[in-house]
């Protein structure tokens, strides 16, 4: 591992978010990931804030696939950020580009199992809306100010309605070479290793992985909002470990 002082060489950063956001959810994040000589590509997944007529038929498929479009794009190798159900969206592509992606960083989840879904929310007129934030639980909020929360509620999007309860298909099992990195904010470092002694099938991917980091980061759910400099300098530090 580099010293933290160690300069790094820059990489492709795909910034993929969770439900509900868009690319511009990484706004305060990107600044200082160009800084540290990165170049940052933040992402509006397929279906956000389309009505049911024209995001009915995309999936979880869908949205793995459009990041993996995006890598191919690119030279050399990327790393994948995903927060929350973007989590998802991360290792799904990884599995689909072992020898592309050099890491996936996790924010504040963790990967999912063949088959796993992100979580099942109401559907509203054939979509899933942002559905208040009175569904989250305090630890996830907590850090988040009133105006935050008014501010990005109201630009939330809508996803499809399919993309929530999809089954993630995994099937090559070299994606557990790929370094992972978890950014946990809603559980201590300690409770994540825990999960590792005697790992639940909900945790297989995250014991199966042969190169793992877990980080505590202070904040809830969703950093990129309450403590976005704090986020950048732990995923530019994530970056170093390779």
């Amino acid at each position: 591992m580099s010293d933290a002082g160690a300069s790094v060489a820059a990489m492709h950063i795909i910034l993929i978010p969770g439900l509900w956001l868009d690319a511009s959810s990484w706004d305060d994040v990107i600044p200082a990931l160009r800084e540290a000589g990165h170049e940052p590509h933040s992402v509006t997944l397929p279906g956000v804030g389309e009505p049911a007529d024209r995001s009915g038929e995309i999936g979880i498929t869908e949205w793995v696939g459009a990041v993996v479009d995006l890598i191919d794009r690119l030279d050399g190798d990327v790393v994948l950020v995903g927060h929350s159900g973007g989590g998802n969206v991360a290792w799904g592509a990884a599995e689909r580009r072992v020898d592309r992606v050099g890491r996936v960083i996790l924010v504040d989840t963790l990967p999912p199992t063949p088959g796993g879904m992100i979580w099942e929310f109401p559907i509203v007129d054939g979509v899933a809306p942002f559905p208040g934030w009175d569904t989250f639980e305090e630890r996830e909020i907590r850090d988040l100010s009133e105006a935050v929360r008014v501010a990005v509620a109201q630009r939330a999007l809508s996803v499809p309605a399919q993309v929530p309860t999809d089954a993630i298909t995994l099937t090559d099992e070299r994606r557990h070479r790929v370094p992972m990195t978890v950014l946990m904010g809603t559980a201590s470092a300690d409770e994540i290793s825990s999960l590792l002694e005697d790992p639940p099938p909900w945790a297989a991917e995250l014991a199966a992985s042969e190169h793992l980091s877990i980080v505590e980061i202070d904040s809830g759910h969703w950093p990129q909002f309450s403590v976005p400099d704090e986020l950048a300098r732990m995923l530019i530090a994530a970056i170093r470990e390779d």
